[in-house]
C-alpha cells in the first residue's frame, strides 16, 4: 500500500478512536452542566452513564462472530451508518426521558467503531509491525478520549448547551462515516460460526455485565445499602451471569471457553489488568473530580488535559521506539513505577491546590496508562493463539471486562471511598471545633463579618458564620479524603509492583532449578 494511503487509514483509526471516545466521555464530563437543560438532578443525570455502559459493556463480544459470519465490509458500513443515524437521534432529544433512549442506544451503536479503528490501523502495517507499532497507537489514541473531552467542553457548551455536544458528535460521525465508505478494508473469508446458543449465551452476558454495570455506576450516588433495588439488580446480574457459565460448560463448541478462562495464566492477566484499571482511576475519578469539588470546571483544567493529552502521546510514540519484544514485562513495570510517583505526589494537595500544581504527577500518570496496556494485551493474544485463531474472542472477553466494566468499577470503589473518608475526616473536624474555642469563635465572627452590612440581628449573622466554617471544614474534610484515596493507590500501585517482582523471581529461581534437556543418544 503506498504510504499516502497508508496514512489515510492511519487517519481514520484515529478519527474513529476519538468518535468513539468523545461520544462516550462527552456526556461523562459535563454532567453538571446538562441537569438545566434535561431539568434532572445530579441522581438523575447519572443515569445517563449507566444507561450508555449498559449494552456497551459487553456488544463487542457478539460482534465478533458477526463480522467473522457476515463479512469485514458489510460489518463496517452498517456499523458506522447505525452510528450515525443514532448520532442524528440527539437533535430529538428534549428531556431526561428521551435522552436515556438515545444514550442506550449510543452504547449499542458505539460497540463496533473500536474494533474499527483497531482494524483501520492494523490494515496498511505489515504482519511484524501489527503488534508492535499498530496496537500502541490505537490505545494511545482511545485513551485521548477522556482527556480531550474535557478540553473541548466549555466552547461546545458555550455554542448551545446539550446541543452544542450533540451536534459536535454527529460532525465527527458523519466525517467516520465518509471515511469508512471511501477506505474499504480487506475482507477475510466468511465463515458460519454463529449457533443459536450463542445468541442465547449472549444475552445472559449482556443482562449480566449490564446490570452489574448499572450498579455500579448509580450504587455511589444512590448509596449501596439505601436502595433495594440495586440489591435486587445485582442478583439478577450475577444470576445471569451464571446461567451464561452454565450454558457454555455444556457445548462442545462453546461460545466462551470457561475451563480456558479458569486457567492460572488468563486470571493473573485478568487480574493484573483489573488492578491496573482501578489504579488508573486515580486520573479519571480522582484528579479531575478533586478540582471539581474545589469548584473548578472544565474550562479552568485545560492545560491540565492538554498536559494529558501530551503525556499520552508522547508515552505511546516512546513504547513503540524503544519497548522491543522480550521488554513487556519491564515497560509493565515502569507504567507501575510512574503511577506510584504521580499518586504520591497527588496525595499532598490542599484546598489551594490548582492544576499546575498537578502537571507533573498527572502527565507520569498518563503515561503509565499507555505503557501498560499494549504489553498486556500483546501477552493475551500470544495466549490465545497458541490455543488457535479461535480463542482470540476469549481473550477479548478478559480485555473488555477488565478495562469497561473494571472503569466502571474502579471509579465507584475510589468515589465510595472518598465519600466514606470524608464523612470519617468530618467527623473528626467536628469534635475538635468546641464553641467555647476562642479561635473558634473568632473565625465565626470573621467569617460572619461579610454579612454584617445585610444583616443586623446578631443570632442570624452568628447562624451564617457557622455556615459559612461548616462549609470550610466540609472543603477540607473532601481534601483530605481525596489524599488519602491517592494514598491508597500508591500503595495499591506498590503491592502490585512487589507482587510482579516477586512472581518474576519465582519464575527465575524455578527456570534454574528445572534439569536441562539432555541431548538424544544416537
Amino acid at each position: 500500500m503506498p504510504w499516502s494511503r497508508a496514512a489515510l487509514y492511519m487517519l481514520t483509526s484515529l478519527l474513529l478512536s476519538l468518535t468513539q471516545g468523545l461520544g462516550m466521555n462527552l456526556a461523562a464530563a459535563n454532567l453538571p452542566q446538562l441537569q438545566g437543560p434535561l431539568g434532572a438532578t445530579t441522581n438523575e443525570v447519572t443515569w445517563l452513564i449507566a444507561a450508555y455502559m449498559a449494552p456497551n459493556v459487553s456488544l463487542s463480544l457478539i460482534l465478533v462472530k458477526v463480522r467473522a459470519q457476515f463479512g469485514l465490509r458489510n460489518f463496517a458500513e452498517l456499523s458506522i451508518l447505525v452510528f450515525v443515524l443514532v448520532m442524528l437521534l440527539h437533535i430529538f432529544v428534549r428531556d431526561l426521558q428521551s435522552a436515556l433512549i438515545v444514550r442506550f442506544f449510543s452504547g449499542i451503536a458505539a460497540s463496533p467503531i473500536s474494533t474499527l479503528a483497531f482494524l483501520y490501523m492494523l490494515e496498511p502495517l505489515p504482519p511484524a509491525k501489527k503488534l508492535s507499532v499498530g496496537q500502541p497507537l490505537v490505545l494511545t489514541n482511545i485513551a485521548l478520549g477522556a482527556p480531550l473531552a474535557r478540553l473541548i467542553s466549555p466552547d461546545l457548551l458555550m455554542l448551545g448547551d446539550w446541543h452544542g455536544l450533540y451536534l459536535f458528535e454527529i460532525a465527527l460521525a458523519m466525517m467516520a462515516f465518509a471515511a469508512v465508505y471511501l477506505l474499504p478494508l480487506t475482507p477475510p473469508p466468511r465463515a458460519k460460526v454463529i449457533h443459536w446458543l450463542d445468541v442465547v449465551s449472549y444475552l445472559f452476558i449482556a443482562v449480566g455485565f449490564g446490570l452489574i454495570a448499572m450498579v455500579f455506576v448509580l450504587g455511589r450516588v444512590y448509596w449501596w445499602f439505601e436502595a433495594p433495588w440495586l440489591g435486587v439488580m445485582l442478583a439478577l446480574g450475577l444470576a445471569s451471569l451464571t446461567c451464561a457459565v452454565a450454558i457454555e460448560l455444556n457445548r462442545e463448541t462453546p461460545f466462551l471457553d470457561i475451563r480456558w478462562l479458569a486457567q492460572k495464566e488468563i486470571l493473573h492477566l485478568a487480574g493484573t489488568l483489573m488492578i491496573f484499571r482501578l489504579l488508573m482511576s486515580e486520573q479519571t475519578a480522582g484528579a479531575f473530580t478533586f478540582f471539581q469539588s474545589l469548584g473548578l470546571q472544565n474550562e479552568q483544567m485545560t492545560v491540565l488535559s492538554l498536559v494529558v493529552i501530551g503525556a499520552s502521546i508522547t508515552a505511546g510514540l516512546g513504547y513503540i521506539l524503544l519497548v522491543k519484544p522480550g521488554r513487556e514485562t519491564a515497560a509493565q513495570m515502569v507504567a507501575l513505577v510512574l503511577l506510584l510517583i504521580g499518586a504520591l505526589m497527588d496525595s499532598n494537595a490542599t484546598s489551594l491546590t490548582r492544576p499546575e500544581q498537578m502537571y507533573v504527577s498527572q502527565a507520569l500518570i498518563a503515561a503509565a496508562g499507555v505503557l501498560f496496556l499494549p504489553p498486556a494485551m500483546a501477552t493475551g493474544l500470544a495466549l490465545a493463539l497458541q490455543r488457535g485463531p479461535t480463542f482470540i474472542l476469549n481473550f477479548i472477553v478478559v480485555f473488555l471486562t477488565t478495562q469497561s466494566l473494571g472503569g466502571v468499577i474502579g471509579s465507584a470503589l475510589v468515589g465510595t471511598f472518598i465519600t466514606w473518608r470524608t464523612r470519617f475526616h468530618l467527623q473528626d473536624l467536628v469534635d475538635h471545633l468546641a464553641s467555647t474555642n476562642p479561635l473558634v469563635s473568632q473565625r465565626i465572627a470573621q467569617l460572619a463579618g461579610t454579612y454584617g452590612r445585610v444583616i443586623t440581628d446578631r443570632s442570624l449573622l452568628n447562624a451564617e458564620g457557622v455556615a459559612l466554617l461548616g462549609q470550610q471544614v466540609t472543603r477540607e474534610a473532601t481534601v483530605l479524603a481525596y489524599n488519602d484515596a491517592f494514598l491508597a493507590i500508591a500503595l495499591a500501585a506498590a503491592f502490585t509492583l512487589a507482587a510482579m517482582i516477586l512472581h518474576l523471581g519465582i519464575r527465575a529461581i524455578r527456570k534454574s532449578l528445572s534439569p536441562e534437556p539432555q541431548p538424544a543418544v544416537s
